[in-house]
């Protein structure tokens, strides 16, 4: 997914340099949605992943 996040930021740069503001603007939008549920989800999985079973 960060990878994802990454690839749609690079677009959105190369977008912008070649004058193509929407798109530009629809992608660092996808861009910044994916990283945010990247970070969500890292943070839920160290959470679950730091859970021990009771003994």
């Amino acid at each position: 997914m960060l990878g994802w996040a990454l690839t749609f930021f690079i677009l959105a740069v190369l977008a912008a340099a070649l004058g193509f503001g929407g798109l530009a603007g629809t992608f660092a939008w996808a861009a910044k949605m994916l990283f945010v549920a990247f970070i969500i989800l890292f943070i839920i999985m160290l959470i679950a992943g730091r859970r021990t079973p009771p003994l």
